[in-house]
């Protein structure tokens, strides 16, 4: 069958693109160069941002730290209690002991503002570890105090 010329306009109507995007000689379709440039430009945007937000989170971390020390704290006595009240205990002892030995002042010594100490996730699953008859009889933490007063115990590394 043989097409009209009317056809034949038809047909490489349909063919072109609706967009607004530019037809090389080779017969390429590219994007137009205003979108190139904005997906350029939110790309740099993102990739400043991403590294604007790692960077002050490892220098806020660095510069907060004021002390550090690795104790082992010994919990033997938790095993005094009767067994239903070890591991409770043990959280007690270790308390105590990051109290006396991080000097961290008590409301009543100090009157302004109090330092807390925060006990972190991973120490607490530790002594519960092996439920609450069963605490551990040592245990290593690392005791890190930021220049707010605050004291936050970690596990040590490699336990």
């Amino acid at each position: 069958m043989k097409q009209t010329a009317e056809e034949s306009e038809k047909t490489e109507e349909l063919k072109e693109p609706e967009d607004t995007a530019e037809v090389e000689e080779t017969g390429e379709v590219e994007e137009p160069k205003e979108t190139e440039e904005i997906i350029e430009e939110e790309e740099e945007i993102v990739e400043e941002a991403v590294e604007e937000v790692k960077k002050p989170k490892r220098k806020e971390i660095e510069e907060e730290i004021v002390e550090e020390k690795i104790y082992t704290i010994p919990l033997g006595r938790a095993w005094i209690s009767p067994r239903k009240k070890r591991a409770p205990r043990a959280t007690r002892i270790l308390k105590n002991f990051l109290h006396r030995y991080m000097k961290i002042k008590t409301e009543a010594e100090e009157g302004e503002e109090t330092e807390r100490l925060v006990v972190s996730n991973e120490v607490n699953e530790k002594i519960w570890s092996r439920g609450i008859e069963k605490p551990p009889r040592k245990i290593r933490v690392r005791a890190v105090k930021d220049k707010e007063g605050v004291i936050t115990v970690y596990l040590a590394e490699g336990d």
